[in-house]
Order: structure tokens, then sequence, then C-alpha cells
């Protein structure tokens, strides 16, 4: 059974950090491009961050490069996002995603909240 379970949201102050997870299971972790989406209210889904399945990293957000940074942890089958300096702007509901385009597989997550309010 294919499960992708977020954790790690949180409500933080401007300036705190979080770091996210996501447990993967039912399927070949390493074989799929892993990303990080968020959806903030009244907006639509946007793609944060990305761990290719050969391991590269791209950060897909100009506004979050130097503060969130993407990585995973394939023994253990855990995605994470370290986000640092987080600001108001961040505050949405945080969603991990695994992606094989070749099989046409795509899986979520059922997401993270996270806000930042003082």
């Amino acid at each position: 059974q294919v499960q992708l379970v977020e954790s790690g949201g949180a409500v933080v102050p401007p300036g705190g950090s979080l770091t996210l997870s996501c447990v993967v299971s039912g399927f070949a972790f390493n074989r799929y491009d892993l990303h990080w989406y968020r959806q903030s209210s009244g907006s639509e889904r946007e793609l944060v961050a990305t761990v290719t399945n050969t391991g590269r990293r791209i950060t897909e957000i100009e506004s979050v490069k130097g503060r969130f940074t993407v990585s995973r942890d394939v023994p253990k089958k855990i995605l994470y996002l370290q986000m640092n300096d987080l600001k108001p702007e961040d505050t949405a509901v945080y969603y991990c995603n695994a992606n094989w385009k070749q099989l046409q597989a795509d899986y979520w997550g059922q997401g993270t909240q996270v806000t930042v309010s003082s």
C-alpha cells in the first residue's frame, strides 16, 4: 500500500525554523522524483523543492532559496524540508509528492499545516 505521511507542521513566529518530514512506504522511494508543494488559502498549489531520483536537489521558488533545504534519507525512505527564517508568506499546507512520469505514477500525502505568525 502506497503511503506518504507528512509531519512537522506547526505555528512558529517569523524568523523561526521547522523541519518537515515525509515518510514513504509502498513503492521504490529512490526511483521517484520527490517534491514538496505548498498551497496557501485562496492560491494554487506551487512546487517548492525537488529531489530527483538521482539525488539532485532543486529549490524551485526564488523566495525560499537560501532559506529552505530539501533532502532525502534513502534507507529510511524519508523526504525532508528544512525551513529557516520563516516568513508569514510561507504560511501554507505543505504536501509531499512522489512522481515517476514514465510509469504515470503520482502519489500525494495528506499535507501538514505550517503557520508563520507572531
